[in-house]
């Protein structure tokens, strides 16, 4: 899985978002290698041909690494055969640099301007608003109040009365809406010329303002923290990739001396079944390999009855999910379940429990670890003859209890120091897992 990746250079978002966040950072580091690698190989191969008079000199040009498109830059040249350079300012019909930055300054005066303007129109129109709604309501409780108080032949006049006054209220309150923007106006203009000549002392100083200074470090001292910590991050994958790598040095000869083992003990067991005409074993024995594989696997998993069949036809001759040495499964072995199942069955379990599900991203597993707060899920690659945690562990186990058994004493990654402990077993009857073995 993971060498189909580096050779397409592309993850599935779904894949993607089964991955840890270690997982995810060492897998981004190994595909920003294979893309150096590709790099290098090509300007090699380029010099190789050049030395040997098979291809002419090749102009270098920007090229995204792995792309598959063939877009590039070239350089304009001028009538001399030089790279053409044009200076603003000094070419014909070009605006002199002081008339230019005179026209920024002051289209920046009047834009902030503008904006201030608007902003004290908001405040002044929210004034009037108020304060000729709060004249209104007022003089309409007075009114109602002198309403009761007149005959019933009064009220038609009463009614008159309030309209005349509404009217009244409703012109005064347009009169002072015009005065009012006829005052922010003239703040307006007069406050372009204040920024206008502000910002022209400011750039005859060169200098900035307090403010700004405070600013711009602010911002670069932002900058700097974040290069700091993708620089953390990524010294921590490389340093994790490293560390699995030295492990796999050392320990890389256990996975194929239990697949050699494994091997020598299913050979002495045929050879007793032989001398001594002992029955085969039994329908859920991981030992009755069939005859021939007569199903093409396909990129990814489609359906759960194709991942049973999967099963079945490669993981069961394999003794994936059994005891070592033991016709018994596994208590941490489970069928296709979900991580919210996963995680319901972790949930009253301490720091270091864990279980392996049957996986329907990919070929293989995932391994859900119980955190002190909260959960961890690893995906297990399995499709080809080994088993390896998928962008963070480089060790190759023949089985996938070899697997299990290697990190209950050597944690999964440096950061999360991840051991497995207390394996997480079934709660259902049946188990999960019974369609796998029917």
């Amino acid at each position: 899985m993971l060498q189909q990746i580096l050779h397409d250079m592309y993850i599935d978002p779904e894949l993607l978002a089964e991955l840890s966040d270690v997982q995810k950072h060492i897998l981004f580091y190994k595909m920003r290698e294979e893309q150096l690698r590709r790099w290098r190989e090509r300007e090699a191969w380029e010099a190789l041909a050049q030395v040997e008079g098979l291809r002419p000199p090749k102009v270098k040009r920007g090229r995204w690494l792995g792309a598959a498109s063939d877009k590039h830059i070239q350089w304009l040249l001028g009538a001399d055969g030089e790279v053409w350079v044009w200076i603003m300012g000094e070419g014909p019909g070009d605006k002199p640099y002081e008339e230019i930055s005179e026209e920024l300054i002051a289209e920046r005066a009047r834009l902030q301007a503008q904006r201030e303007a608007e902003e004290l129109w908001r405040q002044k129109e929210a004034e009037i608003t108020k304060k000729f709604r709060d004249a209104l309501a007022n003089e309409k409780a007075r009114i109602l109040a002198e309403k009761w108080k007149v005959e019933m032949e009064d009220r038609k006049a009463a009614k008159v009365l309030e309209e005349r006054i509404h009217e009244e209220f409703k012109r005064k309150e347009e009169e002072e809406r015009k005065r009012g923007e006829e005052q922010i106006r003239l703040q307006e203009e007069q406050r372009a010329k204040e920024l206008y000549w502000t910002l022209k002392q400011a750039q005859l100083q060169s200098h900035p303002s307090e403010k700004e200074e405070r600013e711009w470090e602010e911002q670069l001292r932002r900058s700097k923290a974040a290069d700091e910590e993708r620089s953390r991050r990524a010294q921590r994958a490389r340093d994790e990739y490293q560390r699995h790598s030295l492990r796999a040095i050392q320990k890389g000869t256990v996975a194929g001396l239990s697949s050699r083992f494994q091997e020598l003990g299913q050979s002495h067991e045929q050879e007793a079944r032989l001398d001594h005409r002992l029955p085969g074993p039994g329908p859920l024995s991981p030992l009755a390999v069939p005859g021939s594989r007569t199903w093409e696997r396909p990129l990814r998993p489609v359906s759960r009855e194709v991942i049973v069949r999967w099963f079945k036809e490669e993981q069961l001759p394999r003794r994936a999910g059994f005891e070592r040495n033991s016709k018994a499964i596994a208590p941490w072995f489970h069928g296709i379940i979900s991580r919210e199942d996963a995680e319901d069955l972790l949930e009253n379990m301490t720091e270091g429990a864990f279980l392996v599900r049957v996986s329907e991203k990919i070929w293989g597993y995932t391994l859900s670890y119980r955190l002190q707060k909260g959960f961890k899920h690893f995906l297990v690659d399995a499709s080809g003859d080994f088993y390896s945690f998928l962008g963070v562990d480089p060790n190759r186990h023949a089985t996938l209890t070899d697997l299990i058994d290697f990190h209950k004493e050597e944690i999964i990654t440096v950061s999360g120091g991840e051991l497995l402990q207390e394996p997480c077993g079934q709660r259902d009857s049946p188990p999960d897992y019974h369609l796998l073995f029917e």
